[in-house]
Order: C-alpha cells, then sequence, then structure tokens
C-alpha cells in the first residue's frame, strides 16, 4: 500500500508543475487507473472506500488532505466590501473604487505615486490573509499586514519619479506579501517575496526560498521550494491571481494561485516583523495600476 500511495502522489505533484514551454501535456490516465474516471476508490481505514479527510486517526492509513479551497472563508471577515473605501486611509487622488466594485490604484507620470491605502479598523498579528490582486503597465504593489505607519526613517523620501505622500500616514513599514508587474526580469521576480519594508532588513525570503533568522544572526537558507523563474509560470500577468499569507508567530508563508513562493522562520521576537499591526496595500512606480478584491482576514489573536 505505500508503494501505490508513493506512486499516487509522486504522480499528483508532477501533474501540479506546470509544463515548460513547448512541453508536451502529459498523457491521461489509462481507464481504471488511480485518479482516471470511473476508477475504483483507494481502500480506507478497515477496507472502507478513501476519500479526502478520511482515516486521518490512529490508524487511519495514507490519505491525501482536502483539496485546496480558495473560497473557504469559515472564520474570516471582509475587510473590503466592494463598494466603498470605508475603514481605509489612503491618498484619494490615487485610491478609488471602480465600477466593477474593485479597489483601484493608479500612478501615472503626470501624477506618480509611491504610497498606501491602509486598513484602520483591525490589527492583528496571527492571521491568515487572503486576496486578489492584479497589477498592469508596470511597477509593483504588495500587501503589508503586522505594519504601522508614519515618516519612513530608511527608505530615502525624495525621489521625484517615485515620490512619497505628503502624509505620513499613508506611509508603512513593516512585513509584505510583494507582487510586481514583470517589466523587467529584476522586478518580476520580486512576486511572492518576503520584504520587510522600510527597514535594513529587505527582502528576507526570495522567491523559492525558506529562511530562518534569529537574534543577532543574519538570515540563511534552509532550502529551497523550486527555481525562481520556474516559479514565475504560477503567476498570471495582467489578470487576476489569488494569494495567500499566513502568519503564526514567527512563522510567515507566502502562496500564490496555490503554489508555495517563499517561507520565513524569524526568532527575533524584538524586530518589526514580529510585532501587531495593520493591514494595506502599496503602489510605487509610474505608470501602474493595482487592484484588488475579495480582500479577506481571518484573526487568531
Amino acid at each position: 500500500m505505500l508503494a501505490a500511495h508513493t506512486q499516487i502522489l509522486s504522480a499528483q505533484q508532477a501533474a501540479q508543475t506546470p509544463p515548460a514551454a513547448g512541453a508536451a501535456a502529459p498523457a491521461a490516465a489509462p481507464q481504471g487507473a488511480p485518479g482516471a474516471p470511473g476508477a475504483p476508490s483507494t481502500p480506507g481505514a478497515n477496507g472502507a472506500p478513501g476519500a479526502p479527510g478520511q482515516g486521518r486517526g490512529r490508524g487511519g492509513g495514507f490519505h491525501e488532505p482536502d483539496p485546496l479551497n480558495f473560497d473557504d472563508h469559515d472564520g474570516y471577515v471582509q475587510i473590503f466590501d466592494g463598494k466603498s473605501l470605508d475603514g481605509w486611509d489612503g491618498d484619494p487622488s490615487v485610491w478609488s473604487v471602480d465600477a466593477q466594485g474593485n479597489m483601484v490604484g493608479i500612478s501615472t507620470p503626470e501624477h506618480p505615486s509611491h504610497s498606501f491605502i491602509v486598513y484602520k479598523n483591525l490589527t492583528a498579528k496571527d492571521l491568515d490573509m487572503k486576496f486578489e490582486i492584479k497589477v498592469e503597465q508596470g511597477g509593483g504593489s504588495g500587501v503589508q499586514y503586522r505594519s504601522s505607519t508614519g515618516p519612513w526613517r530608511a527608505r530615502p523620501q525624495n525621489n521625484p519619479n517615485n515620490p512619497t505622500p505628503p502624509n505620513p500616514n499613508w506611509l508603512m513599514t513593516g512585513p509584505q506579501a510583494d507582487f510586481w508587474f514583470p517589466v523587467r526580469p529584476s522586478s518580476e521576480q520580486f512576486s511572492g517575496q518576503f520584504y520587510t519594508e522600510d527597514s535594513p532588513l529587505g527582502i528576507i525570503a526570495w522567491r523559492g526560498e525558506a529562511v530562518e533568522m534569529g537574534p543577532g544572526s543574519a538570515p540563511h537558507l534552509l532550502g529551497v521550494i523550486q527555481d525562481r523563474r520556474a516559479l514565475g509560470g504560477y503567476i498570471k500577468t495582467n489578470d487576476w491571481n489569488q494569494y495567500q499569507v499566513i502568519a503564526r508567530g514567527g512563522t510567515f508563508l507566502h502562496f500564490i494561485n496555490g503554489q508555495m513562493m517563499a517561507a520565513l522562520v524569524d526568532d527575533d521576537a524584538s524586530d518589526v516583523n514580529n510585532k501587531p499591526g495593520l493591514i494595506g496595500v502599496e503602489i510605487e512606480g509610474a505608470p501602474c495600476k493595482v487592484s484588488m478584491r475579495n480582500i479577506w482576514v481571518k484573526k487568531f489573536n
């Protein structure tokens, strides 16, 4: 049974990897084979038919977890209603709600902006967050969490091509789930990484990395999730992307479209990543259009 399970698991993992450009699609499983239409179910505990979520107790055998469900919002609260910016604080010349019910930020060469819109009605440390994001035209974005507002200390604020706002409440410091338009390879690879905004820490877990850091120790690599460039194949350009962030204690996980992008274990309880804080959305560069929808948060403390 173990050998059969391992064979099935390997096939499922292989099916999740996007094929290289020009590669042939994998052949369909023969009729009656495991995973094929009409195939018999894999036996579960005590000979009962297997099913997702069954047999997890003692002696329960081998079973896959329940399938990914991005639309599972049990225990979550929706922090953007798709109608207004109630509860949000940002530059009204940059941020608005469009006719489709999306939160939209726009930065143009004539009116460039590097600023944030901040949700003021929730402070959290341990959380799950799900949202959909789209970046068009150029530039970049990212979603802050566990973050604070106020004047920046580590980043310059006097770039005329990327000016920061006059109101310090529209600047944020803290962890960010990064997302950029692929205007060039160096910025495309930022999407999915763990970045600490306005901090000497900067990028800690690059896309494709699992990283650990602690008090007085520099970040060090624990392992590789997948090739950084290959992970770009999971990201949709000029289209909606499903993003999930998990923050538990000093552990941070970033997922885009169901694929893990970066992982960080930060054991330094005193640093900026490990403080309760606010959620916000960034716009950076010009031209740039950032769209957000379906923003849900589950708070654990």
